[in-house]
This record gives C-alpha cells, sequence and structure tokens, in this order.
C-alpha cells in the first residue's frame, strides 16, 4: 500500500534543478521573468545583521541553500522558498521593488560581521537615498567584489508544469512552516493568495468586521501576528469542513483552507458568520468568549475552547436560531447556563492535544444550542 501512495504522489511532482548566478537572477527579476508575490514580500522581515551575514556568506563563498519556484503557464518563475534571501540580494542591490508601490526600495548599508568587520556601512552604491548611514560614511563595494557576488552561483529548484497546481501550495507550506518568520496564519494567508485571491480578500474583509473584532478581542500585537485571520480561518474550516479525527488541527485548517478557497462558496459563510458574531456581541459583547463565574461574571481571556464550543455551536445551528422569537436572549442564556456545565471541564485540562479537544468542543458546542 505505501509502495502505491508514493508512486501515485509522485507522479503529481514534475521538478528540475539549475545552477544560476545572482547576477543572472536578478536579471531575471528586474524583467518580470521571477516574481514575488507582494503579499509574500510583506513577510520579508531579515534584520540588518541576518542581510549582513548573508553577504558575508557570499563573499567567503560559502554555498547557499536552494530557492524554489513554481513554473507558472506563462513559463514565469513564481518564487515558493528562498524570499529572505532573495530579496535580501535585490534590496542590498537596489533592485528590491515595493511590495504595495512598486517603486524601488531603499537599499541597505551593512553592519560588522564576525569575519568581514569592514563590511559595516558598506553599500552596493553610495546613495543620499540611505537615510540611516551618511552618504559620507557609505562605504561602496569595489568592482572586484561586486562581481564576485553577481558571478556566485545559486542552486533553482524548479517545480515544474504539469505538477498537480495543488502540490505548489503543500511545497510553499512544508518548506516555510520551519522558519522563524512567517507564523501558521501567515503562511495560510499566502497559500490562500496562491489559490484563489478572491478568497483571500473575503476572508481579510470578514476578520474587519466590526462585532467579530468585538467579541475575539484581540489585542494589536494579536492583530499583528494575524490572530484575528486565524481565529476568522479556523471558524470557516471548522463550520463548514468535517474534521475525521487524524490530521494534526493545523493541518487540518490547512487543508481545510484549501478547498474552501477552491470551491469559493463566499455567500453562505459570509451570513453563517455575520449572523453568529452579531448575536454574540450583542449578547455578551468582547465578554462572550471568556469564562464565567457563578453570578455571570466574566474573567480571563479568550480562549480557543471557548470559542469553538460557543462560536462554532452557534454557526452549525444558526437556522435554528434564527427561528426563535428573540435570537439574542437564547444565545445569551445559553451561553450563561454552559459554564455551569461540569463536562466543560474536559475542554480546558493543560496540555490537552488539539485533535482530542476540538472533537470534544466541537460536538459538544453543535449539540449545545441544537435544544
Amino acid at each position: 500500500m505505501l509502495k502505491n501512495e508514493i508512486e501515485n504522489a509522485a507522479r503529481l511532482v514534475k521538478t528540475d534543478a539549475y545552477q544560476m548566478s545572482i547576477g543572472e537572477i536578478v536579471n531575471m527579476y528586474k524583467e518580470g521573468d521571477i516574481l514575488i508575490n507582494p503579499d509574500f514580500q510583506r513577510l520579508f522581515r531579515w534584520e540588518i545583521g541576518q542581510k549582513s551575514k548573508l553577504i558575508e556568506s557570499i563573499l567567503l563563498g560559502i554555498p547557499i541553500p536552494s530557492i524554489f519556484v513554481f513554473e507558472r503557464e506563462d513559463s514565469k518563475w513564481e518564487l515558493i522558498d528562498g524570499l529572505q534571501r532573495i530579496s535580501t540580494l535585490l534590496e542590498f542591490m537596489g533592485e528590491l521593488k515595493d511590495a504595495t508601490s512598486s517603486e524601488q526600495k531603499v537599499p541597505s548599508a551593512l553592519v560588522a560581521t564576525k569575519y568581514l568587520p569592514s563590511l559595516n556601512n558598506a553599500v552596493w552604491e553610495i546613495s543620499d537615498s540611505i537615510t540611516d548611514v551618511p552618504a559620507s560614511e557609505q562605504k561602496q563595494l569595489d568592482k572586484a567584489e561586486q562581481l564576485s557576488i553577481k558571478r556566485s552561483r545559486i542552486s533553482v529548484e524548479i517545480l515544474k508544469r504539469p505538477s498537480d497546481n495543488a502540490t505548489k501550495y503543500d511545497l510553499f507550506q512544508r518548506l516555510n512552516a520551519g522558519g522563524t518568520t512567517a507564523n501558521p496564519q501567515e503562511l495560510r494567508n499566502c497559500i490562500t493568495i496562491m489559490i484563489n485571491q478572491e478568497y483571500a480578500q473575503f476572508l481579510k474583509r470578514m476578520a474587519d468586521y466590526v462585532p467579530f473584532r468585538s467579541v475575539i478581542a484581540a489585542s494589536e500585537d494579536q492583530i499583528e501576528k494575524q490572530k484575528h485571520l486565524e481565529y476568522v480561518s479556523r471558524f470557516m474550516v471548522y463550520t463548514f469542513i468535517p474534521y475525521n479525527g487524524k490530521l494534526d488541527v493545523e493541518e487540518y485548517i490547512d487543508e481545510g483552507v484549501v478547498q474552501l478557497a477552491q470551491k469559493a462558496e463566499m455567500s453562505l459563510a459570509e451570513e453563517v458568520f455575520n449572523l453568529t458574531f452579531e448575536y454574540l456581541n450583542n449578547a455578551f459583547g468582547d465578554n462572550s468568549l471568556r469564562r464565567m463565574q457563578e453570578g455571570g461574571t466574566p474573567y480571563g481571556r479568550v480562549g480557543l475552547a471557548a470559542f469553538e464550543c460557543l462560536a462554532i455551536g452557534i454557526a452549525q445551528n444558526i437556522d435554528f436560531i434564527k427561528t426563535k422569537t428573540d435570537p439574542i436572549e437564547y444565545v445569551r442564556a445559553r451561553i450563561s447556563n454552559f459554564w455551569t456545565q461540569p463536562e466543560i471541564d474536559q475542554f480546558f485540562v493543560p496540555g490537552l492535544r488539539g485533535t482530542i479537544r476540538i472533537q470534544r468542543t466541537l460536538s459538544f458546542g453543535k449539540d449545545w444550542f441544537s435544544q
């Protein structure tokens, strides 16, 4: 069986590999033959120390890890992995375009490194646009050093057509998941964009829905880390994609978002989402997903277990709840009573595996709001 699975999956992937000079890669980018999705480019967050170490490695002849590209139908290459390295090189050489304006980004001035302390304030070309280091203190690389960088070679791994299109999404997620820059939701956002730009914009619109933002009570730091979009993704997957109990929760969400983006059913999803958070917000506002003490006093943080039981429970029973004379009062009463149930303690056990938790919470919530 495993042998057959390997053979069948391998047929979905067609690959090739080239050794290319950095100069060739830069020229392909300038001519539009290598593409960096603007939404991916926003994840370009290397610090100047990391950028300087990359240039140091190239000048010292230390091999640079491969980059991965996907060959599109028009034969152009879409960068899948290697964003930080390629963007660093392009930025340092003054060729990187801004993700939003398409104007050239301001080049970097490097800092000293362990083996090349003279890289401090090194630039590709002296420029007044480099505001953090005055032009008088900038040190331009000489032609020999510039040629050394341009002639240095990088292995380019190419996922070629007719590879299964979904393989591109999976490869992107696998290659980037081990990084320290992009969190799982940022990677999920990129994958969604690769599949269906319109659906990605739909999820962002849902994440900005005022009652939803009130209910999840996310801090500015959590918003910066895409927590609101993570909750939207969880909502859509938990509500519309049945869980088989086998996949890791993050994989289940990843797979679910891919399915939903491919189906692109947004009208029903938006109605269910908006009604769910309208009811919750009118019932308890930003206390809707916080635990309640006896007497109904809310405390603690908004947590996943409460989100899974309450928000998803309402969503899965939205048609039933709409028939109530006063849906908001019904939701308010069910939530208040929910926190008095002894069974819910099993949802908040420290160290409880996510796969077990969501099977418990989703099932309980679905039953709880059906009565």
